[in-house]
């Protein structure tokens, strides 16, 4: 029995939303690993390079990649078989069984063929890793909540500039205490990039981990604003959790971003190669100068380099202010809080319309 079209309305809403799990009866072998069939499928047939080598002519690579194709097709057939489905089939639903050829077969393949024991557990892993990314991804609703943070970020933007330019000075006025510090310049213009971007990384992390912290307390008073209905059940809050996390990191992301962009053009017109040579900082691997109105502008590596590092500690700053600061709570996260209180009566809703519709709603 197909799922009536007021209950799939309300289903869909929540995958857009990044809430799969708020959807009654989610399942990941009928609403997950099938989702992403195409994908698993692509992978599944890319693994029949396994079964060729480098060190053979072409008509045997040729050969070895039909027989490694008859041996997918075969395993997957006669699996089909086993559960009951046509050979030629695809699965409908995605259970231990199928999840298990998909991790394996392909990988029996280098196995067969040369023996490569190493390849063999190589393959699987990586199998594994992808389920393991299919199931968060798609379980989730990491896509659903990303293109959810980006379509409200940009409304945000679009429709709350005067929002934006009130609560953006507070953080401009800490940043540039630190953009014009020796110290800082000194300190960033001599690190590797790969240290700015694990700089990057681990601060996103404290941000969120923070957040983290403060989350039971805000879903708590956000489904108690949201009127009656059953409470949330622990993956729901877990989903629920995860999509917060991520609206947050998008919001910093941008607002960072931001920042980083202002102070890359206020360096240019404030920051001189005079300045460069008292400060005792080298421009870096690369510097390009040219004039604006009669004015020197130095833009370089080094440049960029702090004000990225500058960046990143706005962005932490602003993350935390999220939480814990009244001005930028009533600006971004209470928009927020309102969008999570229309879904929770959404499923309010959602949750009376199954009842009624079930057979022993309708008795």
């Amino acid at each position: 029995m197909g799922t009536p079209p007021e209950v799939a309305k309300y289903e869909q809403r929540f995958r857009r939303a990044g809430l799969p799990l708020f959807i009654e009866d989610y399942s990941p072998t009928h609403d997950i690993f099938n989702r992403a069939t195409p994908v698993l499928v692509l992978v599944f047939i890319a693994e029949l390079v396994g079964a060729t080598s480098l060190e053979w002519e072409p008509w045997q690579n040729l050969l070895a990649g039909l027989a490694g194709l008859a041996i997918l097709v075969g395993g997957f057939g006669l699996l089909n078989k086993l559960r009951g489905r046509r050979f030629w089939s695809l699965p409908t639903r995605f259970g231990i069984p199928e999840l298990a050829v998909f991790v394996l077969l392909p990988a029996l393949l280098p196995l067969a063929s040369e023996g490569q024991w190493r390849q063999f557990f190589g393959v699987a892993l990586g199998n594994l890793v992808l389920v393991g990314a299919v199931y968060a991804v798609v379980g989730y609703g990491l896509i659903g909540t990303t293109v959810w943070g980006i379509r409200g970020i940009v409304a945000e933007l679009a429709n709350s500039l005067a929002s934006l330019v009130r609560a953006l000075p507070l953080l401009l006025v800490f940043s540039l205490v630190l953009f014009v510090n020796t110290e800082m310049w000194q300190v960033f213009s001599g690190m590797p990039v790969a240290f700015i971007v694990v700089l990057a990384i681990a601060f996103a992390l404290l941000s969120d981990a923070f957040l983290v912290l403060r989350l039971p307390k805000e879903l708590d008073q956000i489904e108690r604003e949201a009127g009656s209905g059953p409470p949330l059940r622990r993956l729901q809050r877990l989903n629920l959790s995860i999509n917060l996390v991520v609206r947050q990191w998008l919001q910093g992301l941008v607002v960072s971003a931001g920042v980083g962009a202002f102070f890359v053009a206020f360096g240019m017109l404030a920051i001189s190669e005079h300045i460069y040579e008292s400060w005792g900082v080298e421009a870096g691997g690369w510097s390009h100068q040219f004039t604006l109105l009669g004015h020197p502008l130095l833009i370089s590596a080094a440049l960029v380099k702090v004000a990225v590092g500058i960046a990143n500690f706005t962005g932490l700053y602003y993350s935390i202010a999220l939480m814990t600061d009244a001005t930028y709570r009533e600006e971004f996260l209470d928009n927020v809080a309102e969008e999570l209180r229309d879904l929770f009566a959404a499923r309010v809703e959602y949750l009376e319309l199954r009842a009624r519709l079930s057979p022993a709603g309708r008795s």
